[in-house]
């Protein structure tokens, strides 16, 4: 782990999973999770793929997209809380989007997201 900016006292995870299935979308957290002093960011596009990602090397910390082309999310979402591994849903759909009872107090990120927003979602990841 590596220590954020000089502005703030919180850490930010070395190694953070983007399971996104929009290639623009991935881009744009990438490039912003990078310049917040991520070193690793591993982008997946698919349940299939995040899991096999987490198996390789589990990260310090995961954006899901709730909805991914032909499937949901909470596979990997039950992977992550088993590893307790922190993680935060990215949804377009608001309040609208239906979260399964054991995942309700999972922080979201409202697409489109501030970069102070998700700056906040990394730092609170022990929360």
């Amino acid at each position: 782990m590596i220590p954020a900016s000089p502005d703030g006292p919180a850490e930010i995870p070395a190694d953070v999973l983007i399971v996104e299935d929009d290639p623009i979308i991935a881009i744009d957290f990438e490039d912003r999770l990078l310049g917040f002093g991520v070193t690793s960011v591993r982008t997946v596009g698919s349940v299939a793929q995040a899991l096999l990602a987490i198996a390789a090397r589990a990260p310090d910390f995961a954006l899901l997209d709730v909805e991914l082309i032909r499937e949901k999310s909470f596979a990997i979402a039950e992977r992550l809380a088993a590893l307790e591994i922190p993680f935060v849903f990215v949804t377009g759909y608001g309040a609208e989007t239906c979260i399964p009872a054991q995942f309700a107090a999972r922080p979201r990120l409202q697409k489109p997201c501030s970069s102070d927003a998700l700056e906040a979602a990394l730092q609170a990841r022990d929360a």
